[in-house]
């Protein structure tokens, strides 16, 4: 049980962003941070092709992929009658992940009042720039990929109290945003960040490795 002396737990989650002005629109923290995060790698390498003299290059940044799974539960809210609980359970902590895959409903209402107007080229809808916060070495701009929910328990009206959503995420980077957005620009931070605790590792030495010198 944490007391006074426990040190703060910092919570997991999600930023969004408007992708011009920067400014913050809604921070979604997790309600409990995840067991386990899997990172994947698809390597961007030019060695490919089987050239020679291409072996060594990198075409660019890797394509990252994060998965999690994130716990939702109103049992705290719940016990102590919080009225959003009790009225709708996890409803609103749902949908506000959950819209993140959708287009707003008044840009929508807009495309569809100017397609009426004989407009034949619609421009695509630009979603805010969502970045996923896992400590402060970790802020990194992301597409959200593949998003499932299984809802677990159900109060009496059938608002859902309980669930599991699992979360696929897909690092952006200069190759998928360019280096003058501001997602570009927080990638090349986060990059600089992995490369300044790569720095920081301890260095070994051949002879850890059983070698005294190399072939």
């Amino acid at each position: 049980m944490s007391g006074p002396m426990s040190p703060r737990v910092l919570k997991a989650g999600i930023v969004l962003i408007d992708p011009d002005s920067g400014q913050v629109q809604r921070v979604i923290s997790l309600q409990y941070n995840p067991d386990s995060l899997q990172r994947e790698y698809a390597i961007a390498s030019h060695g490919d092709g089987g050239e020679r003299s291409e072996a060594m290059r990198l075409k660019g940044p890797p394509v990252e992929t994060i998965t999690l799974e994130a716990e939702i539960d109103a049992t705290d809210q719940l016990e102590t009658s919080n009225g959003t609980a009790l009225e709708l359970g996890i409803h609103p902590q749902l949908a506000a992940l959950e819209v993140m895959v959708y287009p707003a409903s008044q840009a929508l209402q807009s495309n569809l009042a100017l397609a009426s107007m004989g407009m034949l080229e619609i421009v695509p809808m630009e979603a805010p720039l969502a970045l996923f916060v896992w400590s402060k070495n970790r802020v990194m701009p992301v597409r959200v990929t593949s998003f499932s929910v299984a809802e677990e328990a159900f109060d009496a009206n059938l608002n859902p109290v309980r669930a599991t959503v699992s979360l696929t995420l897909r690092v952006l980077s200069v190759d998928d945003l360019g280096f003058k957005h501001r997602g570009g620009s927080l990638f090349m931070s986060y990059l600089a960040n992995k490369e300044g605790l790569a720095a920081r590792s301890p260095s070994g030495t051949l002879s850890t490795l059983g070698l005294e010198r190399l072939p």
